[in-house]
């Protein structure tokens, strides 16, 4: 979810040119053949790991073992049977294939064995249809299409003394902890991942069972005791035909840079000098830099990736027992069927959560509208994308005293002194006419213009789809401005590149980059009124406008930091794809995802602007997700056996609701023009708020959930019963199906429709000392909210249940939103968000006569 391009989709697909070809074309299910994800009644090797532990533990110690749920332990010594009831898993499936499609041509991708039951086959319809009759078969999915969704945020975040003070220090922040990232792939070679930078040698991770995958782009030695795993998961791509092992690399290697970006972000060495194109930029860092790397390589550049290859990926680091799973990944659209949760990536991390797996995902970069949300479950932890107080601003000074901003890590113009200001088009050499080569206006080619009328004169260029799509680059108008001797660039946005997320670029020499399209407008006719042009010939005789370029290397600070970006997808979470809103608040929070430096892979070609530089400035919910990542795995080392549930309570009821001074969050609204419509930012925006990675190691009170929970929250979706079955081999009779989302006992309460009054209760644990609870509240509008107790006292351990009734005021279909805050007199402060979106009154009454 990186590198945000915001344009007019039917305009990528008329060019012909797309990041991702799904978005001009559906999936093609009625083709000679396709893959189909099959999922098997049997219960897969996970589910057996659970009855084999609790045999160990029977046999040490001659008692079965209680514990408490925010206590779960890793089954981390049953490997071995594991792996060998896996094999026969992958037996049984190639048995069945051969019962049902014995003579027929078929093509088996994968076996998914630990987290779900099943395996990815390439088939005709007419042979799914076969296997999904078989009594042993619970649910056949056509595959379907994904895509990919710091030198300061540890400052901003307060980590140096903070969180890692808690936590040990940076040199040990983070230690022993396995952060599992489902991605692009990895730079190997990248000093980010070295595991030689402390003086404090890395251990090796507690019974991770983890692979190098070694090939001729990934040697041997690539892993070591910091990147310990390395895997790639192509098999569903390469029978579309569309997988390239030169261009998308058959390995682990990161072709791409989102993968190593996002990994950095996470757990990157701290300390090492970031310079792109040749300036100086701090120092690199990681939210966790003692943690460990897993990587499962399931995305590409040049067409994104599949559910099949991620499923596989997603298996495959579950069994491989990392403890925390990061996707900067979202669905191309919103699943089918009963429910959003009903897909085979979400059922997937619902195993993982099970086996005490932390998932954290990226929102989705499809904001600012409403029910925008890309990541839809509650065992899943969906991160939005927030600013930083830290801006790389530029700007360039017109000779009519006008400034006007932009961006651009650029040197400025020599100070004091305005320069000739000359547009593409009239710098064209005597063969070159904009009639014949309509794209000279990009700066694209030196033999097109005329040294004379550049040399020592600021360039104006024109910035189009084109350069969006890539087949235009700024690096290669500046080295065309340097090959023509010119003193600057300017480059001017063209109308057609609506909302377009622009991340500061490398610059070798003076230059700007004029986002908006107004401010270019501005620009331009200051420019053309400047021009003398001759009557007759109608060409323009002499330059009239200068001006000075300021430069843009020094990093600027913002008092009004955290905002939400404008990209970032919003809530509700859309339950359904009529859609109907989910009683589950979505984001659970934001984290800092605009303009974020970080690692950059050394033969990355997804940005050209940052081609063979170590690092790269991105935005996106994808650079949000890490973050979260990263903090997640300083509250797992801190406390080995909470839950996922308990961690994801823990980073919830501490986040902030303030920025930086004090005033409430914004939420940018427009794309078009972000800063001049904001407003403050609801539930729906940032979810419980901006995470506060120190409090969150000391949260004081927890919500637990379980993974009998989310099934009983599944079971009550009406009509789901089969689903359920087919996707988990689970019977909805052996779970509560009265328990709705707003029952699920997490941090936050989402009623998408109060029809006049309900009740809601929520449980809590006290881990810290003896504390003295007040409760406080504010009201929707148009609900009347009343919660008890009030006031209550609890010792380490024990646990409160809170009762909140809810009661329509008004009829009304708009959301409306308010807070419940418990206060500590040890200082602290759990935050529980709550949102009604229909309210209804009254009862209509039917009279008859």
């Amino acid at each position: 979810m990186g590198n945000i391009y915001w344009v007019h989709v039917g305009m990528l697909c008329l060019y012909g040119m797309l990041i991702l070809p799904s978005f001009c074309q559906v999936d093609s299910g009625d083709a000679a053949s396709a893959v189909y994800i099959v999922t098997l009644r049997q219960a897969p090797a996970s589910h057996y790991q659970d009855e084999l532990a609790r045999r160990s533990h029977s046999f040490r110690h001659g008692t079965s073992l209680r514990r408490n749920r925010l206590h779960r332990t890793r089954h981390r010594n049953v490997t071995k049977p594991v792996r060998s009831h896996s094999y026969y898993i992958a037996q049984a499936h190639d048995s069945l294939l051969k019962k049902v499609l014995g003579g027929e041509k078929y093509l088996k991708l994968y076996s998914y064995h630990y987290l779900i039951n099943g395996f990815a086959v390439l088939v005709t319809p007419q042979q799914a249809e076969k296997l999904s009759k078989r009594r042993e078969v619970s649910n056949v999915v056509l595959d379907f299409s994904v895509r990919t969704a710091t030198t300061h945020t540890p400052q901003f975040l307060g980590l140096p003394k903070g969180a890692w003070v808690e936590a040990g220090g940076f040199e040990t922040a983070g230690e022993g902890i396995t952060i599992g990232f489902i991605d692009t792939g990895i730079d190997p070679t990248h000093p980010s991942f070295q595991d030689d930078k402390s003086e404090h040698p890395y251990p090796v991770p507690a019974n991770f069972s983890g692979i190098c995958e070694v090939t001729q782009d990934f040697p041997s030695g690539s892993c070591n005791r910091k990147l310990v795993a390395a895997r790639h998961f192509a098999a569903s791509a390469i029978t579309r035909g569309i997988f390239n092992s030169s261009e998308d690399y058959a390995s682990p290697f990161d072709g791409d840079g989102h993968g190593t970006h996002t990994a950095s972000i996470s757990s990157g060495n701290y300390g090492i000098p970031v310079v792109v194109a040749g300036h100086h930029f701090g120092n690199a860092s990681g939210m966790a830099p003692r943690s460990h790397i897993a990587v499962y390589k399931a995305l590409y550049k040049r067409f994104g990736g599949f559910a099949a290859d991620v499923v596989a990926a997603i298996d495959q680091a579950a069994q491989d027992m990392v403890d925390i799973i990061c996707l900067s990944i979202t669905p191309n659209r919103r699943p089918p069927g009963i429910a959003t949760f009903f897909n085979p990536i979400d059922m997937s991390l619902l195993s993982a959560v099970k086996a005490g797996i932390f998932v954290v995902q990226a929102a989705g970069n499809t904001g600012p509208s409403p029910m925008s949300m890309s990541s839809f479950s509650p065992w899943i932890f969906t991160v939005g994308a927030a600013s930083h107080d830290r801006l790389y601003s530029n700007s360039i000074i017109l000779g009519n005293n006008m400034t006007i901003p932009g961006v651009g890590l650029a040197s400025g113009t020599p100070k004091n002194i305005m320069y000739k200001l000359v547009h593409a088009h009239h710098a064209l050499n005597n063969d070159t006419t904009v009639k014949d080569d309509m794209y000279v206006g990009e700066c694209q080619d030196a033999s097109k213009f005329n040294q004379d009328l550049v040399q020592g004169n600021i360039l104006i260029c024109s910035y189009t789809i084109r350069f969006v799509v890539g087949l235009s680059t700024i690096k290669s108008a500046l080295e065309m401005a340097k090959n023509l001797s010119a003193i600057g660039l300017v480059f001017c946005m063209d109308p057609l590149v609506t909302s377009f997320q622009l991340n500061p670029v490398p610059m070798k020499m003076a230059g700007i980059i004029i986002a908006s399209a107004n401010d270019s407008k501005i620009l331009l006719q200051y420019y053309n009124s400047s021009l003398e042009i001759d009557e007759t010939s109608k060409k323009v005789v002499k330059l009239g406008a200068v001006a000075s370029i300021c430069g843009g290397l020094k990093a600027n600070y913002s008092n009004d930091a955290p905002k939400v970006m404008y990209y970032s997808a919003r809530g509700p979470d859309p339950q359904d794809s009529l859609p109907h809103e989910a009683d589950i608040l979505k984001p659970n929070l934001i984290a800092p995802g605009n303009f974020i430096w970080a690692a950059w892979s050394s033969l990355s070609t997804d940005s050209a602007e940052f081609l063979g530089e170590n690092f790269a400035l991105m935005s996106g919910t994808s650079m949000a997700a890490p973050h979260v990542a990263g903090l997640a795995a300083l509250i797992k080392q801190k406390f080995p056996h909470f839950s996922p549930a308990a961690i994801a309570s823990a980073l919830s009821t501490t986040a902030s609701l303030y920025d930086s001074i004090g005033k409430p969050i914004m939420a940018q609204r427009s794309y078009a023009s972000p800063d001049l419509s904001q407003s403050p930012a609801t539930p729906f925006d940032m979810g419980s708020g901006f995470v506060n990675a120190t409090s969150a190691l000391d949260p004081g009170l927890l919500f637990d959930s379980s993974y009998e929970d989310y099934m009983s929250f599944l079971c009550a979706i009406n009509g789901s019963a089969p689903t359920v079955l087919n996707y988990t081999n689970q019977n909805c009779l052996l779970y509560n199906s009265t328990l709705y989302g707003p029952d699920l006992n997490i941090p936050s309460i989402t009623i998408a429709k109060l029809n006049q009054t309900r009740v809601v209760q929520r449980t809590f644990q006290n881990i810290a000392g003896n504390e003295t609870y007040g409760v406080g509240w504010s009201n929707p509008y148009g609900v009347s909210v009343n919660v008890s107790p009030t006031r209550f006292s609890l010792a380490n351990g024990e646990r409160q249940v809170l009762t909140v009734i809810f009661n329509a005021t008004s009829n009304s279909t708009a959301a409306s939103f308010g807070r419940i805050g418990l206060f500590g007199n040890q200082g602290h402060v759990v935050n529980i968000p709550v949102s009604v979106i229909t309210k209804i009154s009254y009862k209509y009454n039917i009279t008859t006569s």
